[in-house]
């Protein structure tokens, strides 16, 4: 719990504190004296002033602000140069349109960080999505995939990866799908209704790719070693299950504890069925070997790592807008949404993975935070610009009437998105979903 607070608090307050910087920076640079720099909302924690500035940490921590001189047709004016309303447009746009800018850049800044570290990555991820194996009564059973297809494009978009396909399935959670296979040759169009997994409702459709883990290392005298497995054996399945990942088979073995299990190997160029008997470690099933899974080794220079973080960055944004649509063509399920409780439980459990978790989280929450505070919603920065915008189109200001009516309503939107992203986070909470009844 503590973990998981610390690692809220500082991935709010770092992703909030670079999107109110850019307004402050953008708006002391065109000269606009700046009133408060608070992080947070409401009553004042602790501060200074410094200059014409009140620096602040406020008690709510889901926002922040920066409060300029004439920033709005309710605050006083003098008509000084250094007010808000005095500025062009032009100078208003740049002032409002930096938030989103750094937050933008912070998620490349970010990735950039993460990708320099280098990793190991599974090697099909970044090969075109050949079907290996479809598990049992699966969406994708059901739609007519078979082993040996190639997907090739998942509602209308062209997947040339398996990191294109999962993220392209992953927004379809129980919405009709149509898919289109290479099988033989010759294009094959499909239709697939993937299932919600996990309790953030993503989408799969039960498909795994052509590929299995080895044995590294068989223990003496162990169980695998009495049976005849050796190290360099690949599991191609065990007890009729296909096996794909390495995890897959740790957790089948440990759910047959003294029990004959078959594991279908290859070795060299020949195919062997080896029956063991697993044995009992607490209350899992053992049979005492090490594996290991078809992955490479990838290390970047600092060149590479950023022109991969600004191509994945274009990527992640063009998921988030489509996911966008797909929530006002109901295509994407609203329960993907995640909101403050949500991003708490992922910022602890990627903190609990080390920090290279912690700023590939923060990379993605900057990147949302950024495109949505672009929409023309009024309230958001993207709102005062699409005001400023409709303004510019008509040559004349729009009375305060008009715009108090228009950030009303983005109120109203805001509160609706609140309201189903919060309910969302609840539902994932164990104890609170079992006294939803009406679910």
């Amino acid at each position: 719990m503590l973990l998981t607070t610390v690692a809220f608090v500082f991935v709010l307050g770092v992703l909030i504190f670079v999107h109110e910087l850019g307004h402050f920076l953008m708006a002391r640079r065109i000269g606009v004296r700046v009133i408060t720099f608070s992080l947070g909302f409401g009553p004042k924690l602790v501060g200074f002033r410094r200059g014409d500035t009140e620096y602040r940490v406020s008690a709510v921590p889901l926002g922040g602000y920066v409060k300029m001189a004439g920033e709005t047709p309710d605050d006083p004016r003098t008509g000084q140069p250094d007010e808000f309303l005095s500025k062009t447009k032009w100078q208003r746009f740049q002032v409002l349109i930096m938030g989103p800018v750094m937050n933008i850049l912070l998620a490349i800044v970010l990735m950039w960080v993460v990708l320099m570290q280098g990793d190991r990555e599974f090697s099909f991820l970044h090969k075109a999505p050949r079907i290996g194996a479809i598990a049992a009564g699966s969406p994708a059973e059901r739609g007519g995939v078979r082993p040996g297809d190639v997907v090739t494009m998942v509602a209308g978009r062209r997947v040339d990866t398996w990191e294109q396909f999962s993220m392209a399935i992953g927004m379809k959670a129980r919405r009709e799908v149509a898919i289109e296979v290479i099988r033989e040759g010759r294009a094959v169009p499909l239709t697939v209704t993937p299932d919600a997994q996990t309790k953030y409702e993503i989408g799969d459709i039960g498909v795994f790719p052509d590929v299995h883990p080895s044995i590294a290392q068989v223990l003496a005298g162990e169980a695998a070693e009495r049976g005849g497995l050796k190290p360099g054996d690949v599991v191609f399945a065990f007890s009729g299950q296909t096996i794909t990942y390495s995890q897959q088979l740790t957790e089948a073995i440990a759910k047959h504890p003294n029990q004959v299990v078959v594991f279908d190997v290859q070795r060299g160029s020949e195919r062997k069925a080896i029956s063991v008997t697993t044995t009992l470690q607490g209350k899992k099933g053992r049979v005492g070997i090490s594996l290991h899974d078809d992955t490479i080794p990838v290390q970047r220079g600092p060149w590479e790592a950023a022109k991969l973080s600004v191509r994945r960055n274009y990527e992640f944004g063009g998921d988030i807008f489509r996911t966008l649509v797909g929530l006002l063509t109901r295509e994407t399920s609203p329960k993907q949404l995640t909101g403050p409780l949500g991003i708490a439980q992922l910022s602890g459990d990627a903190a609990a993975l080390g920090w290279v978790a912690l700023f590939g989280l923060m990379a993605a929450i900057s990147l949302n935070l950024g495109i949505l505070n672009l929409l023309p919603i009024p309230v958001l920065d993207g709102g005062h610009i699409f005001i400023m915008a409709l303004e510019g189109l008509a040559r004349r200001d729009f009375s305060t009437k008009v715009k108090e009516s228009l950030l009303l309503g983005g109120f109203a939107v805001l509160m609706l998105l609140m309201v189903t992203v919060i309910y969302n986070d609840l539902t994932r909470v164990a104890w609170i979903n079992r006294l939803m009844f009406w679910r």
